[in-house]
């Protein structure tokens, strides 16, 4: 835009024709020709601007980290969200290690000095275990896609590993006291005797859950009891590696060798724990499946009194909808009274769990006996999927925690609908955490105490969680106390 072109100054350069003859010329304006070149530069300065943020703005536009413009890259000097993701999930994961871990060995606390001197780290593990809920319920919604701003999920992974270092850092900051109770390395002569008779406990009980099991495979269908197939076993196994870290503790504590006599009872202790585990599964599940039993007959009539009076409580219901409601639990119903009549075995949980669905879509609520199926059926599957994830948490990720730990959320709520999703989500959690063990099957095979002398075992393709892969036997605490504990030698 070039005001005084070439064009322009030779126009100006031409004579001017003056008025014709006789005609008086109308007065000239005494402005000159240069003052208006001041307004034209500016006027054109402006339109170069105007211009220049036009195209800034298109720019912009294009290149925007808003939902309209695509992902927002991460700001310069932190992490992508994978790498966030995968340090939340690792967080998460280590974390409830060392909440079970601080359990277990609170218990064996509780067993040796009572209740009052245990209590401050009892307040402890129950302040980490609501930071790591906090942490589990934001994987939840992570998980199923909330937030949606790329820049919110990366603080929503950042909030997960907080929470999860606050955890860690309840557990450490309490681990100094609570190895001064127990004062192990001073004498672990009275924890021994107790971890040995925890374990002749245990072994004696062993042959009697064995035999309950089998009368439950007699009974029962063989779904009622796949989920604790194989669990006496188990439970056998670690007798067999506590006997032996049982053994190796004493000898190291008649040759003075306080260290090496810790570390083999911490990982006896363990094994012991694990045990205890497996056999209390087998008994509560006969106690749940006699239970089941027992009721549901008469969750079968609450279900049909349901039923009955269902059309009148679905007013909000289109007509079709409601019609479908009522087949289907119409044959639900029928299917499961024709099992319960026909004199084979069956599976009482898996019969009230049916009842219990077919019934909800009905308004399900007046019949108290419905409520009471839904809490048993959610019980019993959320404390099958923890013992699964207790005893093989060596090989199982932050996924199945993650919904197992929403299931024992929703259990604790009052609400019949609150404990059917409790039980879909235990029965998926248990699912996620068998399908982790078997994908990673042993992931430190390296470590095997008969070869290396170290506090841990492999038995069944499983590492028991009894040692950490660098040979550090878990205890109270959270990482940073493991972290500094010795690696034992013998």
């Amino acid at each position: 835009m070039t005001i005084n072109s070439g064009t322009a100054v030779a126009a100006a350069a031409l004579p001017r024709a003056g008025p014709p003859h006789g005609v008086t010329a109308p007065p000239q304006d005494e402005t000159s020709g240069t003052d208006l070149v001041l307004p034209l530069v500016a006027v054109g300065a402006a339109g170069v601007l105007a211009g220049y943020g036009y195209l800034r703005r298109t720019r912009r536009a294009r290149t925007r980290t808003t939902p309209a413009g695509g992902p927002a890259p991460p700001p310069p000097g932190h992490p992508p969200e994978a790498a966030l993701d995968e340090r939340a999930r690792d967080a998460l994961v280590g974390t409830d290690d060392c909440l079970r871990t601080s359990r277990e060995e609170l218990a064996c606390a509780e067993a040796q000095f009572g209740a009052e001197p245990v209590a401050p780290y009892e307040r402890a593990v129950r302040r980490a275990e609501t930071e790591l809920a906090a942490a589990f319920a934001l994987r939840l919604r992570y998980d199923h896609g909330l937030p949606g701003d790329p820049a919110a999920r990366r603080q929503a992974l950042t909030g997960m590993a907080g929470r999860c270092e606050e955890a860690g850092r309840l557990l450490d900051a309490a681990a100094d006291g609570f190895d001064r109770l127990r004062a192990l390395d001073r004498d672990p002569s009275a924890a021994l005797h107790l971890a040995e008779a925890r374990f002749r406990e245990l072994a004696a009980r062993t042959p009697a859950t064995e035999t309950r099991l089998t009368a439950l495979t007699e009974r029962y269908a063989p779904s009622a009891t796949e989920h604790v197939t194989g669990d006496v076993e188990q439970a056998k196994d670690r007798l067999v590696f506590a006997t032996a870290r049982l053994n190796q503790a004493r000898q190291a504590i008649d040759s003075g060798g306080a260290p090496a006599a810790v570390a083999h009872l911490r990982a006896a202790e363990g094994a012991v724990a694990q045990a205890a585990v497996f056999l209390d599964g087998v008994d509560r599940l006969a106690a749940e499946l006699d239970e089941a039993a027992a009721l549901v007959p008469a969750a079968l009539t609450g279900a049909e009194a349901e039923r009955a009076g269902a059309a009148d409580r679905l007013p909000d219901v289109p007509a079709g909808e409601a019609h479908s409601r009522l087949l289907h639990a119409d044959a639900v119903l029928a299917s499961v009274r024709g099992e319960l009549t026909a004199g084979r075995p069956y599976d009482p949980l898996d019969l009230l769990r049916r009842v219990v669905r077919a019934a909800a879509p009905l308004a399900m609520g007046r019949t108290g006996v419905l409520s009471a199926a839904a809490l048993l059926t959610a019980r019993s599957a959320t404390a099958a999927a923890a013992g699964y994830v207790t005893t093989h948490r060596g090989a199982v990720g932050a996924a199945a925690r993650t919904l197992l730990a929403e299931a024992e959320r929703l259990l604790a709520a009052p609400a019949p609908a609150d404990h059917l999703h409790a039980d879909a989500l235990a029965r998926e959690a248990r699912e996620l955490a068998e399908h982790d063990v078997r994908a990673r099957g042993n992931p430190y095979a390296d470590l095997d105490a008969r070869a290396s002398g170290t506090a841990g075992a492999v038995l069944g393709g499983i590492l028991l969680p009894v040692a950490l892969p660098t040979g550090v036997p878990p205890a109270f605490g959270g990482p940073a106390t493991r972290e500094r504990r010795a690696v034992p030698t013998a």
